[in-house]
This record gives C-alpha cells, structure tokens and sequence, in this order.
C-alpha cells in the first residue's frame, strides 16, 4: 500500500489542531502506521509511537468481541435471556432480554433513571443492582437505541456472570487477548502510565463552523447534543452520570480518575496500531473461530431510526457499520468514537483501519472528515494494487 498523503493534508490543512494516529494492517501486516501532531498542543508536546489516547465508543467493539470469545467457547449464546444467568436482572419487564438484545441495543437500557455516582460505577456489585433495578426506555425487543454508557456495563455484567473464572470484562481481555498476544490496551489505565495519555480538546467555534460548511449532516450531531428536550432519552443519557462531561470548559475524559475504570464503551485507552491488532487477530482466527467472525460481516439491524440518536445506525454483535466506500453493496464492521476515532475492518480484503485523535471532532463515524478522507485513501491505495 502506499504513503497516504490525505493524513499528512489533514494536518496542513487544520484539519487535526492537536495530535493524531493512523495504523492500517493488510492481509496481517501492518503497512501503514503514522502519527503526527501533538498529544498536548498547549505544552507542545509531540504525538510520538508511545503516545495513547481514550477512544471513546469505539471500546465498544472491544466489549463486542470479549462477549464473542465466550459465545465462541460455549459460556453463553447470544440468544440466551440474561435472567438464565442472572436472575435478579428480570425486573421492571426485563425479563424477555436477550444477550442480542444487549449488543444491539434493543433493551431498552440506554438511559437510566438512578442516578450514578463516579463511587457507584467504581463498583460492580453496585452497578449491578442499580441495572437490576432499572425499568426499559421502552418494550424490550421492539426497538434499538443506542445505549452510549450503559452497553459497557450490561456488557461487563455478562462477562462475570458467564466467565468460568467470573472475571471483570477488563480482566478477561487482559488475560485473554492483550497479554497474550502483546497488544496494548487499558480499560483500568494504572496510575502510572497517566504520562503516556493525550490531552483531549473540544473544537471551537470556528472549527465547528467549519466542520459545518464542509459537511452539513453535522448539524444532525448538534440537534442530538442540544436540541432535545429535557424528557428525550439523549437529554437523559448526557445527564446520568453527571460526572461524564463534554464541554467547552469541563472535559472530564482528560481526569485521571475516569482512565481508572473498567468502562467497555467509553474508556478505552490504547494506540491506533494496537487497536488495530487486535482485530486483525480476530479476522485470523486466532482469537474467534471463523464461523462466528463470518456472522459479523453483516448487520442485524439496519432500517429505520435509532430510538436514541434519531439516525439509522446499522448494527449487530456489537458493533457498528459502515458501507464499503468503493465496493456496493458491502459493509465495514468496527466501532466509531465520540471525537472521531474509528475502528473499521474489511473481512473480504482483510483490511483493518484504526484512526485516533485527541483534538476531537463535533461528528463520529463517516461525519470526521479526517477519518473519512483517511479511510477512502486507504481503500483507494488497496484497489490500484489488488483486487479488494
């Protein structure tokens, strides 16, 4: 594959304000992997191979694939009710909830009414019994909203319930996957890698009128951010927890004390070419068999609106997916991240793509012109080369 020069424009071009990475594999060689820019611009330090980053929602697709492994060894199936192994979960019209329904998103979980404290979510027993407590947005089953928060810890319930050795969804990935295969990745950062990590930037006015200009289904990110009314299901998602914030002057992602948790959907902390890794190792077999890896290539939901976002967002297993740029009728399969960090991967060509960036971006997904105009050149390159 050749030099990209698209992430090289995204910097000249002020695309990237602060820092950001790309790692692509291909076939299981990594052939791309670039940083560049400044893991904090404000003290001028440089985006180097050791710097890391929170990923956001794309955690989620690591949390996917920790619920894979154990379908995969027999602990569970997707479409075993959650009561067959946690009981005391059937509350409140719970009862009918699947492990599917879990991953996408059709439990009715995406906002909960009990507030949570930084102390309940340091807690698994706690945070058990405040889901256990919790009454669905809406009939379990009938649709699927995005559950931005609550995934990581109804994911991270299922792994200790069905894990033989009841470990934490952090643990089993650490013993399982990272460990093992030398990958590098927190979900618990320690206190002392905290030096290693970005400072993580809002975009101001003028990038965001600028995003704006260039691509006008941002406006779609904004009326999901701060049109919605106070009783809507995303107003209750931004406000529960409170200690989540993503403000112009209060970003608490940068807190030390948040990299601490064992967060499946939000906190992820690694670099682009580990996250990418990771998946190759998975579209290798390595860590999932390959029947199981083929049921993802394509989605179980898709049509309609997201009951939370108000936006179609295909998904299945877990993940989140994107159309192919170049080949019709295909899907990419991965996770997007709040800010503009992605994870995508293509099982026919065997391409994985991981973008990350602390100078966060107003869209996810397809809607981060850096990632889009980065991705497209990747698959772009592929094809002038090969047949993908």
């Amino acid at each position: 594959m050749k030099f990209l020069p698209s992430g090289a424009r995204n910097f000249l071009d002020g695309w990237e304000r602060e820092g950001a990475a790309i790692a692509v594999y291909q076939k299981g060689e990594l052939v791309v992997d670039l940083q560049g820019g400044f893991a904090d611009a404000s003290a001028q330090i440089p985006w180097t191979s050791d710097t890391r980053t929170v990923i956001f929602s794309a955690t989620k697709a690591v949390g996917a694939l920790c619920i894979a492994m154990c379908v995969d060894r027999g602990y569970v199936k997707y479409e075993d009710l959650m009561i067959s192994f946690w009981p005391e979960f059937g509350q409140n019209g719970k009862e009918l909830i699947t492990v599917d329904w879990i991953m996408t998103h059709k439990a009715g979980l995406a906002a909960l009414e009990e507030k949570i404290t930084l102390e309940d979510a340091q807690n698994h027993e706690r945070m058990a019994k405040i889901l256990e407590r919790a009454t669905p947005n809406w009939i379990p089953g009938t649709r699927s909203g995005y559950h931005a928060i609550t995934y990581g810890w109804l994911v991270d319930q299922i792994v200790r319930r069905v894990d033989p050795k009841n470990r934490s969804a952090a643990q089993f990935f650490r013993e399982e996957v990272s460990d093992k295969h030398e990958i590098d990745f927190y979900m618990g950062l320690p206190p002392n890698e905290q030096h290693t990590v970005s400072r993580l930037t809002i975009p101001d006015r003028r990038y965001l009128f600028k995003e704006l200009i260039h691509d006008p289904r941002i406006f779609i990110v904004l009326g999901l951010l701060h049109l919605r009314g106070r009783n809507s299901l995303a107003k209750k998602i931004l406000e529960n927890p409170d200690w989540i914030k993503l403000e112009q002057n209060l970003n608490t992602f940068n807190s030390p004390e948040l990299h601490r948790l064992e967060q499946p959907a939000a906190l992820g902390i690694t670099k682009a070419k580990d996250l990418a890794k990771i998946f190759v190792l998975m579209l290798q077999g390595k860590l999932l068999s390959p029947e199981l890896v083929k049921k993802f290539s394509e989605p179980t939901v898709n049509g309609g609106l997201d009951a939370v976002i108000g936006a179609p967002m295909p998904k299945g297993y877990g993940f989140m997916y994107e159309r192919h740029p170049i080949k019709s009728g295909k899907w990419l399969y991965g996770h997007p991240g709040y800010g503009g960090t992605t994870l995508m991967m293509c099982p026919d060509s065997e391409i994985v793509v991981a973008y990350v960036s602390n100078g966060l971006k107003t869209g996810m997904g397809e809607l981060t012109r850096t990632y889009r105009l980065l991705r497209n050149a990747v698959f772009e390159s592929a094809a002038t080369s090969s047949n993908i």
